[in-house]
């Protein structure tokens, strides 16, 4: 495991370049860093599932200034915009989502109250849908899908990837990881896990969880806190690189 760990040490390093993120090697990242907004870093993480290369076009459309107009505007501005499973109502519920989150509080704020009773970060999580639904109570199967629901048990939730992947763009800084946040410790990140990730965690004999979940997010997050217990999910940028371009 040493060698595994000074293998994926000198990865982390080596991917910890702005060049990482371009339109030739496609990731949300490249459109949130672009802003270093809270809530446009959210709508890039929750639209990031799919094609990398269709992520980043279809975020490059999103006009974000609508997030500072009326709804009308809003619903007008982005009456054509469609997402995979997401209808254009779908992206416009979630643009006015925000919209009305703005006037209550930060986003960095929601996930912080449900965090720091236990500094449990599922916690903030939970917290965050929770006020998110409550704020604008849209329904749709799209929807529902774009901000997911509060599992009635961790131990069988879903890997709950993007908003993992959000919250390490928002609490790590480095040359990739934008560090807007101050509230939330990095050392209590949890591993985003998807399908890259996961496979190249099982090759590697990082992960012994056959099961894509929370699960398996969690026991990989123990592994990394091994490696570096201040900082665990640093491996995850490098992890997922390996998969994306088969070089594991």
């Amino acid at each position: 495991m040493n060698k595994i760990k000074e293998m994926l040490d000198k990865e982390v390093k080596a991917r910890d370049t702005i060049d990482e993120l371009s339109y030739n090697k496609p990731d949300p990242l490249l459109i949130a860093s672009k802003y270093k907004d809270e809530s446009i870093a959210l709508i890039c993480a929750l639209f990031a599932y799919g094609n990398a290369k269709q992520i980043v076009k279809f975020l490059d459309n999103l006009d974000f200034e609508l997030l500072k107009k009326s709804e009308e505007e809003i619903r007008e501005g982005l009456s054509k915009h469609y997402y995979r499973f997401q209808k254009s109502d779908d992206v416009i519920a979630l643009f006015i989502a925000l919209k009305h989150l703005k006037k209550v509080d930060t986003i960095e704020n929601i996930f912080y109250n449900g965090y720091k009773k236990e500094y449990n970060i599922l916690d903030g999580l939970w917290n965050f849908i929770k006020t998110l639904q409550e704020i604008y109570p849209y329904n749709s199967r799209g929807y529902k899908f774009l901000i997911g629901q509060i599992p009635k048990k961790v131990t069988t939730a879903g890997t709950y990837k993007r908003y993992l992947m959000f919250l390490r763009w928002v609490i790590r800084k480095d040359s990739l990881d934008m560090g807007l946040w101050s509230k939330i410790d990095k050392k209590d990140l949890i591993m985003p896990l998807d399908t890259h990730t996961f496979q190249v965690s099982l090759k590697l004999g990082l992960l012994k969880r056959k099961t894509y979940d929370m699960k398996a997010s969690i026991e990989l997050t123990k592994k990394f806190q091994e490696f570096d217990k201040n900082d665990p999910i640093k491996y995850d940028f490098a992890l997922y690189r390996l998969g994306q371009e088969n070089l594991v």
